[in-house]
């Protein structure tokens, strides 16, 4: 969605959906090439885990919505 300035906003349901395609990106690039893109962006340090915590709860958002009928 845009905006009247041209500035693109994302509603909740498109940033999970896109929280959660990175992510399954990121593990798909762990399992073939054992390469954590997170960690290679991002350090090993407290910005990581800040990243792996939105994940997680992106996640435990998407199962909420699936078990309550709203597939979005």
């Amino acid at each position: 969605m845009i905006n009247y300035k041209g500035v693109i906003i994302m509603g909740v349901h498109q940033l999970v959906g896109w929280v959660l395609a990175l992510s399954a990106i990121n593990w798909g690039l762990v399992g073939l090439m054992d390469t954590n893109l997170v960690a290679m962006l991002f350090g090993s340090d407290g910005i990581s885990r800040v990243v792996y915590v939105l994940v997680g709860v992106a996640g435990v958002y998407k199962v909420y919505m699936l078990t309550m009928g709203k597939k979005k």
